[in-house]
């Protein structure tokens, strides 16, 4: 007999029990779930989807531990939602090639370098003073740096081994640099210029960016105009706004097929060929 859904008052109950942390509610929680997963899978779906980012979090961790999804349908399943929040589409992206990736172990580890900035930030400090001290934090503390080495490494891509190693390609190393600054209560933005990506900086009266490649290099509009025409571009005031988190994540996955193509993982490289056209499809629905 199919589970019947969970009612609102239970929904509410299980809502506020999800981050608890008492091992005996979470093994509660674990094992009611677990002997009704029809419900239990719609009910968590939805929250990982949702507006509460720590909701979502913590509706994924269960997800991951009782096995519920398929990671490349959940990732297909984040691409058509309505809500596309950064961090939860950058582990759910790595979950499709990486199953065993956890948004647990991403969170501790970007826990860990917001609690280290939150440490050496003396206040009063301004914007630009937090982000230096993210920057000594990220690329000189931590030795996160950007893979010149070996840039077409899938590896570079993935956040969860983007954590491990402390390497990886503009676009991962600026998903982290937004992260730890969220968890700081600093609203940055992503910027996808053509050909590279960097972080920018909004909230004052004159926007600045923040290259996290170069070690978090601090960069003018003027300097990148001139950057980009140094590498033979064309460039225009739009490409220098704010990049939607939904294109961010479709550049990962750009990435990752050309780069897993190279590699030669087929497989891997049209699963992402497919995340492409499903990213674009939703965006053309949008605009309809």
């Amino acid at each position: 007999m199919k589970n019947p859904i969970f009612s609102p008052r239970e929904r509410e109950a299980f809502s506020a029990l999800l981050d608890d942390t008492s091992p005996a509610v979470r093994a509660g929680l674990t094992a009611f779930f677990g002997a009704r997963p029809e419900a239990a899978r719609e009910f968590l779906l939805e929250l990982s989807t949702g507006h509460d980012r720590a909701l979502a979090w913590h509706a994924r961790r269960l997800l991951a531990e009782l096995r519920f999804t398929d990671p490349v349908e959940e990732f297909r399943g984040f691409i058509r939602s309505p809500h596309h929040e950064l961090e939860t589409g950058a582990v759910l992206l790595a979950r499709a090639a990486l199953p065993d990736a956890t948004a647990e172990s991403c969170a501790l580890e970007l826990d860990r370098l917001a609690a280290r900035c939150r440490e050496l930030t003396a206040e009063p400090c301004s914007i630009r003073e937090r982000c230096r001290v993210i920057n000594r934090v990220l690329f000189h503390e931590a030795g996160y740096h950007g893979n010149t080495e070996r840039y077409e490494d899938p590896r570079n891509s993935y956040l969860p081994l983007v954590l491990e190693r402390r390497t990886g390609l503009p676009v991962a190393l600026s998903i982290v640099y937004l992260l730890v600054a969220r968890r700081l209560g600093l609203e940055l933005d992503p910027v996808g210029l053509p050909g590279h990506f960097i972080v920018g900086c909004f909230l004052e009266d004159t926007p600045f960016f923040i290259d996290p490649f170069e070690r978090g290099a601090f960069r003018t509009r003027g300097e990148l105009m001139l950057f980009l025409r140094s590498r033979g571009f064309d460039p225009a005031p739009q490409d220098l706004c704010p990049t939607p988190a939904r294109e961010v994540l479709a550049r990962c996955c750009r990435n990752l097929a050309a780069h897993c193509a190279a590699a030669g993982e087929a497989n891997r490289a049209r699963m992402f060929e497919t995340f492409v056209a499903d990213f674009e499809s939703v965006c053309e629905r949008n605009a309809a």
